[in-house]
Order: C-alpha cells, then sequence, then structure tokens
C-alpha cells in the first residue's frame, strides 16, 4: 500500500490532501493525520482537515436529522448530530460531536459505521475546497484526555 502511494507522488494533478481529524482512536488517528501530512508535505500542497463524521454523513442514505455515531472505546459512543445539507452539498451539523455512555437513547435515528469511506471524505473535502470554508482544525478532534500523564513528585523516603 506504501508503494502504490509513493508511485502517487510523481503522478500530476493532486492539488490537496484531504485528512480525516476524528474522532477516531488516538493512535489511528496520529498514523493517518502524520501520513497525510507527510504526502502533502513532499508534495508541496495543503492538507484540507475534515472531521471524519462529516464523511459518514455525506455517504448516508437517510432523510431529515440523524445522528451519527462511531465506537469510541471503553463503552462510549462518539455522537453528531446532522440534518441535510447545507448550500455547498457539506452535510448540516446541528449539533457538535460528544462522547455518550454505548446504549444512551438518542433522539434522532442513527446512522452507525465502523469504516470511513474515503471517498466520501474526499467529497466533504473537495466541497469545502470549492465554498473555501475550514471544517476542522488542523489538530485531531479527541473526545477524551489521554491516558497518559505526567509523573508526580518524587515520593519522599525517610533514611
Amino acid at each position: 500500500m506504501i508503494g502504490d502511494l509513493l508511485a502517487e507522488v510523481a503522478r500530476p494533478g493532486i492539488t490537496h490532501v484531504i485528512a480525516g481529524m476524528g474522532p477516531g482512536p488516538f493512535t489511528g488517528l496520529r498514523i493517518g493525520i502524520a501520513a497525510a501530512r507527510t504526502f502533502a508535505l513532499g508534495r508541496g500542497i495543503p492538507v484540507i482537515p475534515i472531521p471524519s463524521h462529516f464523511a459518514i454523513a455525506q455517504s448516508a442514505d437517510v432523510q431529515g436529522r440523524f445522528a451519527v455515531v462511531t465506537d469510541a472505546r471503553r463503552r462510549e459512543i462518539a455522537v453528531s448530530v446532522f440534518d441535510g445539507a447545507d448550500a455547498d452539498g457539506i452535510p448540516n451539523l446541528v449539533l457538535p460531536t460528544r462522547l455518550e455512555k454505548r446504549g444512551a437513547e438518542l433522539a434522532e435515528p442513527v446512522h452507525e459505521v465502523a469504516e470511513l469511506s474515503a471517498s466520501a471524505l474526499a467529497v466533504v473535502g473537495a466541497r469545502a475546497i470549492a465554498a473555501g470554508r475550514t471544517l476542522a482544525d488542523a489538530e485531531p478532534l479527541y473526545l477524551r484526555s489521554p491516558d497518559v500523564v505526567q509523573p508526580g513528585a518524587p515520593k519522599r523516603v525517610s533514611a
């Protein structure tokens, strides 16, 4: 797969790199974003950050208001609520992404997926570029603090 990607570097016409910014598992996000940034740096082109739930909403065959739900691990789900698309054809986010306990009752119909479509991510990214819009920050969307913490002061030992 890396070899195929490197073959694309020589291909003309690539002007942007679209990167899914989460929510998602820490390691997976870091690897994907690092790969996107590295490829873009090598080409001298910009990275366009897109919230992953926008791509899921883009490919959902749902009318009206609905919730995009993905596994957030630890018996939790990441939930974003959308309602149709805006004038630019980008899914219309009406409630920002949040964590909920798995099994929580949601008011909206649920669209749950386990995988993200790269082509749907590209569609949202292309529409954002065409509209001159920024949909996400350059940093990943993490919904909880990392497990790793700085160690505290060393314990005092009496002599």
